[in-house]
Parts: structure tokens; sequence; C-alpha cells
């Protein structure tokens, strides 16, 4: 996303697009100087002591500094210029948060680490042409013993206590709360509410031809009931629910007695329910195209709908947000041209580009930490670190082996033949944990190992632990500092395997503390926070020259490649052919899944090139939905966010009756995601808040997965509570009787259990017999 492109507060969807054409040119980055003085009026928490009007202060910021060092210096200001200092003396700034006001709707400036010049504040009052911005300091309040309430009950409906933080080494998981707060608002705002309550089953399919044959004159006959009279009527398959109702209330104008109508209602104050179903034939569809209607005529059924009263869209209420709104602006860093070190004082510099670091990246192996041993003590271990951006392999580094004990120590720096100014956006830094017989493993191996990923590779090994730390935080940030990360174990025979490939790609730790193997490291510490910057796209005119100078031979291998079947491996060779001629292959959209994996996502200029290139997509925008070709960008060997956003705006011409189709293989995806808010998040979010059936599926694959998978289980709980948050209070009614039900039920499925073990206890050699 630009920095020019912000959410704008809850209005329609067409009105938003019009509003984003209209201001995006005003607010380009080049307007932002990394050394600019923003003036911004601050409406301080304290008031005058006579007038008791709220006290001001104006005060001049630098562009480039963070939104914590704001904060600061607006504490020590107060100090200085208020008439009561003993206030600030009391609290400290995080104790209060920053808000301001944007078209009647609050906004928080959440991200303490965002540059200030990228707010979306900031980008407003320019709009605006306002020389000064006002923003509020408002004191944290405990929430209420209501909202409280309504927290407990959806972490009952979750199964997992989204506030718990004990097992998050940051703060990824209340920032998606909050991110995600504004789709939702806008997603509850947008949707009609009458078809939301009914939530019509329908296709865009054509009708099948044998279906067609079994209808008579294009008419068939539908039985309408109200009460205990029914009357059948002849309707066209292309006729509407409003076209039918209007005809019947034609047909019975001088008979609404004899269906207990009152004499002032009309069709308007009516719908069509099916008959011992909570589903609704409703809508401007034509009858045909509704799911139920066509599996009566399948199974030629007579078809028998009711004349019901439209249910209350008051049921679908949402519960009101306790928080004020996050902007998308949140958590982007700026432009390598405002964050650069390069010609600035160092006075002056609080956030450091990335691509500032020439420096090769490096980890420090502290130690390793297991409470129970493995019985065979006779073995040794050691640590392999990769760093891998989806199945992608950048570098890799190993220690020396040493004697499995309850405690390892090594304290040796591994350094990556990677620069930290090429990690990209998603690159995991896999540590695994291996062990070998002792024998196997000679004093020079165990001397020269940690400089080649190979030295044991003749030894017999056996991967015991992994865990995975994303090197680029949720907030664009490099990590630093020491870390203590609780391993994951690799099932044994006999265990269940579950997803091993997509666990093995989880960010989280085990939340199983006191069981689980512990790995101390250290990452290098720096005096400023280091930012990640967005890519500023421009022209590649050298892929337009290699575009035109593409000889027929190989156009012929390059399409042979293109056309093979995605389960075969592509060659070194391929991967080259399909990158140096990439401004041809993106014309083929066969070819973006194969081009894509071919990128060196481990250089900076080379994913440069790659955003150069799907800024040309207009191939891709264009073609055919093919929905299998859409997923492979969503599986696990891409892990950046530019790519599987462009695969799932891909999908947002998808029918509501298409997402039901493939919402399981969908919610999969989602765990090869790097970071909890994604688009694939927003798009399974929106999708289900607009359509109730849509989000029944959606709440309880989400509901299995958090109960069945411990790797995902942060994921799929921040996702599923903020679909909750928006589907309205009839949904939440029901799912609270559906997940009371399967409690029962499982309680009643382990008491026979127990009781079946206890007086039936019957071998597998007994049955036989």
């Amino acid at each position: 996303m630009e920095l020019g492109d912000y959410e704008q507060p809850v209005v329609m969807r067409e009105e938003n697009k019009r509003r984003r054409r209209r201001m995006k040119p005003h607010c380009t980055s080049s307007n932002l100087s990394s050394m600019e003085l923003i003036s911004i009026e601050f409406i301080l928490p304290t008031s005058n002591k006579h007038t008791k009007v709220p006290e001001m202060m104006l005060l001049e910021i630098a562009g480039n500094c963070t939104v914590e060092q704001m904060k600061a210096q607006i504490w020590m200001r107060a100090i200085e210029m208020s008439q009561t200092t003993d206030f600030y003396h009391a609290f400290t700034p995080d104790q209060f948060i920053l808000q301001y006001q944007k078209k009647g709707q609050w906004y928080e400036i959440y991200d303490k680490h965002q540059v200030l010049q990228t707010l979306d504040c900031i980008l407003y009052w320019k709009v605006l042409q306002k020389k000064v911005g006002k923003i509020y300091v408002v004191q944290k309040q405990k929430p209420s013993e209501e909202v409280q309430e309504f927290q407990r009950q959806l972490n009952d409906l979750i199964g997992y206590d989204v506030t718990d933080v004990s097992n998050v080494h940051d703060d990824e998981l209340e920032f998606t709360r909050r991110r995600l707060v504004t789709p939702r608002m806008i997603e509850v705002a947008c949707r009609d509410p009458k078809l939301y309550a009914m939530h019509p089953w329908t296709t865009s399919k054509p009708l099948p031809e044998y279906l067609f044959k079994k209808i008579t004159n294009n008419n068939i006959f539908i039985i309408i009931h109200r009460g205990t009279t029914s009357q059948k009527i002849k309707v066209s398959i292309d006729d509407t629910p409003d076209m039918i109702l209007h005809s019947f209330f034609t047909k019975m104008a001088k008979k609404k007695s004899l269906m207990d109508i009152p004499e002032d209602h009309s069709e308007l104050d009516f719908v069509l329910r099916i008959c011992g179903r909570d589903e609704y034939i409703t809508g401007e569809t034509p009858i045909k195209d509704f799911h139920w209607i066509r599996q009566c005529l399948k199974n030629g059924e007579e078809i028998h709908l009711v004349l019901d009263d439209p249910p209350d869209p008051n049921e679908d209420e949402v519960q009101k947000e306790e928080w004020p709104l996050v902007d998308d602006c949140t958590g982007v860093t700026g432009y390598h041209e405002q964050l650069t070190i390069d010609g600035k004082d160092h006075e002056r510099v609080f956030t450091i580009s990335l691509w500032d670091c020439n420096r090769k990246f490096r980890v420090k192996i502290i130690g390793i930490d297991i409470p129970v041993l493995p019985r065979n003590t006779d073995l040794t271990v050691f640590v392999e670190a990769n760093i891998q951006h989806g199945q992608q392999l950048l570098s890799q580094r190993r220690t020396s082996s040493k004697p499995f004990t309850e405690e390892v120590l090594w304290n040796i720096w591994l350094e990556f033949d990677i620069k930290i100014k090429d990690l990209p956006k998603g690159a995991l830094l896999n540590l695994q944990i291996y062990c070998g017989k002792a024998q196997g493993l000679s004093t020079k191996t165990n001397l020269q190992s940690h400089e080649s990923p190979n030295s044991d590779s003749k030894c017999k090994t056996q991967l015991l632990y992994y865990v995975n730390l994303l090197l680029i935080d949720h907030r664009f940030l490099l990590r630093s500092g020491e870390y203590v990360l609780h391993m994951w174990k690799i099932p044994g025979k006999g265990e269940e395997q579950g997803s091993i490939n997509a666990d093995k790609l989880t960010s989280a730790t085990n939340p199983d503390k006191e069981n689980s193997m512990a790995i101390s490291i250290v990452l290098d510490k720096y005096c400023h926070p280091i930012a990640l910057p967005k890519h500023r796209i421009t022209s590649d005119p050298q892929g337009d020259r290699t575009r035109a100078e593409m000889p027929n031979q190989l156009r012929k291998q390059l399409e042979e490649i293109i056309a093979t079947d995605p389960l075969n491996p592509l060659s070194p060779e391929d991967k080259e052919l399909l990158w140096h001629f990439r401004y041809e292959s993106i014309k083929h959209p066969k070819a973006y899944p194969k081009l894509l994996s071919s990128v060196k996502w481990g250089q900076q200029e080379i994913v440069a090139k790659t955003y150069q290139l799907l800024a040309k997509k207009e191939v891709w925008d264009q073609s055919t939905l093919d929905v299998g070709l859409t997923m492979q960008l969503l599986d696990c060997n891409f892990s950046d966010e530019n790519v599987r956003a462009m695969a799932v705006q891909k999908l947002e011409s998808l029918e509501d009756d298409d997402v039901l189709h493939y919402l399981l293989q969908l919610v999969q995806a989602v765990k090869f995601e790097p970071y909890h808010d994604s688009a694939l998040a927003r798009f399974l979010l929106k999708r289900g808040l607009r359509n109730k059936r849509i989000g029944h599926f959606l709440f309880w694959f989400l509901r299995s997965e958090i109960a069945q998978s411990m790797h995902y289980q942060q994921r799929f709980a921040v996702i599923l509570e903020a679909y909750l948050r928006g589907c309205g209070k009839a949904m939440l009614h029901d799912f609270m009787k559906q997940v009371q039900v399967i409690e029962l039920l499982h309680k009643v499925t382990m008491e026979i259990k127990s009781v079946s073990a206890e007086k039936y206890d019957v071998t597998s050699q007994g049955i036989c017999q």
C-alpha cells in the first residue's frame, strides 16, 4: 500500500473509491521531507485551574521521529509548561493514548514505533491544507464490566483467550486485533441489513440442461403456505421473488382473508421462506438460481414456500466498539529517502533504513535447555540455523556438535552469507535441533561444522525440535535483542502428524513452556529502530529491452516451461530463463506461480524489480479467474505479502456460492501467511460478515483449527474474534447454542468412553472369536 492510500471512515464502497481517487494525488510521498518539522496542537488531559478549559500545547515535531518519541516530547514540555506538573509526574506517557478526529470518527495513533510523517492524520491534514493539526492526549480507561463480560463470552465461543499474552514475545496479537477493527466496521456499515438477515443461497452458474428438461414451457409450480391454508401458483423460472410475491398478491387480492392476510398489508410486508428451513427466497435473483429450487427440481419434489414476516434486522445489531479506529497506515515505515542516514545530522536520526545496513546478518546461539533428556544419552546435538522465505532457503549455518545434556551451551555467533539490507519481509530465522550418535562425529567436524552446512552430511542425524522467528516484525522493524524461544517437537513414529509441513512454518512458540525445549539466542542491538522501507515503484527499461530481444527458439522453450505440470519442480535453468524473460512471462497468467517462484527473494534489488514487474500485471487482472491457479500463489511457497495480496484481489470476484466451495482451503492457506493481519484474513473476514451462511462455516472451520492446531491458535483466534464482533447478536446467540450442544455431546462421549473402558474391556482378539 502506498503512503497516500488510506482507509476512509465508515462510508459506502463506491463513495469510498471516489474519495480515494480524488485525494490520492495530493498526498504523495514527494511532499514529505524527512527533515520536515510538523506543527501540531496537542489537547492535554489537564485543564486550566481558573478557566477549566483544557490545556493546549503547540509543538513542532520532526517528521522522521516515532510516535513514542513524540509522546516523550509532549510529556517533557508539559512538565515544563503546565500549571499541573504534579499530574505529569504521577503518570507516564504509556498510560495515555493519542487520538484525532476524521470525518466524525475517532482514530487512535496506535503504533508507537510508527514514523510521524507516515501517520494517516498527517496525510489527511495535508489534503485539507491544514497548517496545524490537532491531536488529543487521552488517559487510558479500564474496560467496563459490560465490556469484560462480552469479552469472556467471545473467548468461550472462540475456545481461546485472545487477551492472554503470556506466550507472546511481541504485541502482534493485540496489534492485529486493533488493525481489524476498521475493515470490520466498514463491512458492517456497508452490508444490506435485509439481505444479511435472510442470507439467500443462490448461484450464478447456468441452469444445467438436465434440469431444463424437467421444466415445461419455462414455468414451474410452487405452493405458498400461510397458516393452515395453501395456494399453488404457476411462475416463470426467470421471475424474481419480488415478482412472484406481486403475482401472488394480485391473484389473492380478493381472498386475503382466506390466507389470514390483513387487508392493509401488501407484498412489501412479506417474504418467502422455505418450509421447515431458516432459509429465504428473496432478492433480485431469478428463482431458478436458488439452490433449494434446483434441489427440488433435481429430486422431482414439490416446491413449498411459506408467506412469512421478514426477520427483524435489529436482531443483527452489532455490539458497540469500545476501541477507536486504527487506520491502515499503521505500521507503515516510509520510503528509503525518508529513513536513510545519508546526509543527516546524527541528532536528527530517529529510525534507520534497513537498506543502509551493509553488514551480514548474524545470530548468537547461547544454548539450549531441555526439561527431560531422551532415553538414549549417548547422543550429540547441534543447532542448524536457516534463513528462509516461504520454502526458499536464503542462507544456512550450524553450530558444532556437543554431548546432549540437559543444558548445552555454545555461546557463538553464526554469520550468514546474506546482508541485513537483503532480508525480505516474511523471512524466517528457522532454528532446528538435530541429534546424532556420538561416535559418528569427528573432532575435525566439531571444529568446522559451524562454517559448513554440509559438514555432518555423512552422519546419520535426526531432527528433534524446531522454532521460527520472523526477522522483520509486523511493524516492518528488524528484530533485535535477546530471545528465549520454546520449541516444537517433531512428532515421532505412531504420533499424530497433523499438518506438519504447515506447522513447520509457524512463527508461534510452544505454549507448553515447562515441558518444551528452549533455545536462547541474541540478535544484534542498535541505537535506533531499523525499519524496512516501502518500495518505490519505478520503470525498468532494461526489462523492456530484454522483452523485445527474445529469440523464437527461447520463446518456444519458455512456453514449454509455462505449460509444465505445477507439481513438476523447475530446474535452476528453467528459473533463470523465466526470470530473464520475465516481461514476456508476465503476459501468461499460468506463468505467474512459476515466475514468482524463480525470484531470488534474498536480494533487495531483485525484489524491487519484482515489484516493478507486478505493477504491469494487466494481463493477470483482466484474465478469467482460475481458482486453482490463484490458490497456487497462496501456498507455502510464497511469503511475500504483495504476491499473496495479488492472489486475494483476484478472488474478490468469487460469488458467495464459490467462496463456500473453497472456504476450507482458504482457511488452511491462512497458515502460510507470515503475519496475522493479511489480505487473505481480511478477505475471509469480509465475506463472512457479508453472508451468514459463509460466516457459519467460517466460524466452525476456524474454531476447529483453534481446538486442534496449537501452532496457529493465536492467528485463527484473532480472525475469529474479529468476525464474532461484527456478525450480530442473533448469530452470536445461535453460535452459543451450537457450542453448548457440542460441549454436551463431547461430555457424553467421554463418559461413555470411560464406562466402556471400565465395564466392557473387550480385546480385538475377543471380537474376532
